[in-house]
């Protein structure tokens, strides 16, 4: 990276900071159920709000993209984020949280989908994968830190909606940031924009598909794992749900380690072959964790398969981009719509744990989505033998 390319780069790494503002909708849904009393049903509707807009408006921000460029996109979602976050602290009743984090949706799908491209205009080749990567560590760093911002709200400033204008205050910090760092501009073809028919063809490309796919069931992965983690510990430990989360925060640990060494270890790596061993040893963890039945185990295997996946969605993002670089935008909104791999999947491992009896179920759902990792990360290695 060059010493030109090191200020555009930072403040854009930074964004990624924001980008994990839409895992605060975890720690919400409790604190906003039991300040409105509301029913399990109606707070399980929170989440919604903010991931639907994964599914309905990653291509049309493309599309956007196309038209204002990437930078500026990245300004809307700073924008409509900051709005969000200011809308409930003016007022906090139920229907204004609830369209802080819808607006929290649609600003983080915004930013999803443009962040990354936007990283590609100042970082090239074999760095991408890594940067992207460190990107995702910041935004675990947000996601691990969240509950720990949410506990000092109510703590030291009185309620947890406090939380609100600290991140409009760091979602402003990157606006102003952004604004006043030249970022080289990608070049856009005015002649022949593309449309929404047209990004969805970008699906009959066999390589595109796969990659999509790839994206659709990492996702899955993540979610059914972060959801699984704490029902394994109660299921065959007893344990009360207060220190069943353990599970979910052993997964989030592993992650982040792995996005930190991953950050490294892919600037000198084989992106390919390193996606390739990851998922092997994450299948590995997965069979042993139908096994263990101690406490130890079961946490130490959580963080190995969160360890292990941690890099999986960037490797198949970044090649994603590389395969077309010139439809970056859409494959860009194409790979963010597979995010709704993780609402898709998670009802079919609860239907699966129900037949078995127990959470044996939901781990074969996993071991599934697994096995088509597998598939894909084999696919890419033998692109890459026959490139060479």
């Amino acid at each position: 990276m060059s010493k030109k390319s090191l200020s555009p780069a930072v403040v854009i790494l930074y964004t990624f900071f924001v980008m994990g503002f839409c895992d605060v909708v975890g720690i919400a849904t409790s604190y906003v159920k039991e300040s409105f009393n509301l029913s399990e049903t109606v707070a399980g509707l929170i989440p919604s709000a903010v991931f639907v807009w994964f599914f309905l408006l990653s291509i049309p921000v493309a599309l956007l993209m196309n038209k204002i460029g990437r930078k500026n996109t990245v300004q809307l979602s700073n924008a409509v984020t900051f709005l969000g976050m200011i809308i409930p602290f003016i007022s906090y009743t139920l229907p204004t949280c609830l369209i802080a984090f819808a607006l929290l949706g649609i600003g983080n799908t915004i930013l999803q989908v443009s962040l990354n491209p936007l990283l590609s205009n100042v970082i090239k080749g074999d760095k991408l994968t890594s940067s992207m990567t460190a990107g995702q560590l910041i935004k675990a760093i947000c996601s691990l830190t969240t509950p720990y911002i949410a506990l000092f709200a109510v703590n030291k400033l009185g309620g947890w909606q406090y939380i609100f204008p600290i991140f409009a205050g760091l979602t402003l910090l990157s606006g102003l940031w952004l604004m006043l760092t030249q970022i080289p501009k990608e070049e856009r073809d005015t002649k022949a924009p593309a449309s929404f028919g047209q990004t969805l063809k970008l699906l009959g490309d066999p390589a595109i598909l796969m990659l999509f796919l790839g994206i659709f069931f990492v996702v899955a992965v993540d979610v059914c794992t972060n959801t699984v983690a704490p029902k394994l510990l109660m299921e065959r430990l007893n344990l009360p749900v207060e220190k069943a989360g353990l599970g979910s925060s052993a997964y989030f640990l592993g992650r982040t380690i792995g996005a930190f060494l991953g950050t490294f270890l892919l600037m000198k790596l084989s992106s390919r072959k390193y996606f390739f061993w990851n998922i092997l040893a994450a299948v590995a963890s997965l069979v042993a964790l139908l096994f263990v039945k101690n406490q130890i185990g079961i946490v130490v295997l959580l963080a190995a398969i969160g360890f292990f996946c941690s890099c999986i969605f960037t490797i198949i993002f970044a090649a994603a981009m590389q395969a077309r670089p010139d439809k970056t935008n859409e494959i860009s909104g194409l790979m963010i719509t597979g995010i709704v791999g993780g609402a898709v999947v998670p009802p079919i491992m609860g239907f699966a744990a129900d037949k078995l009896g127990n959470q044996n179920g939901s781990l074969l759902v996993i071991g599934l989505c697994m096995a088509y990792l597998v598939f894909c990360a084999v696919r890419l290695l033998v692109k890459t033998r026959k490139a060479e």
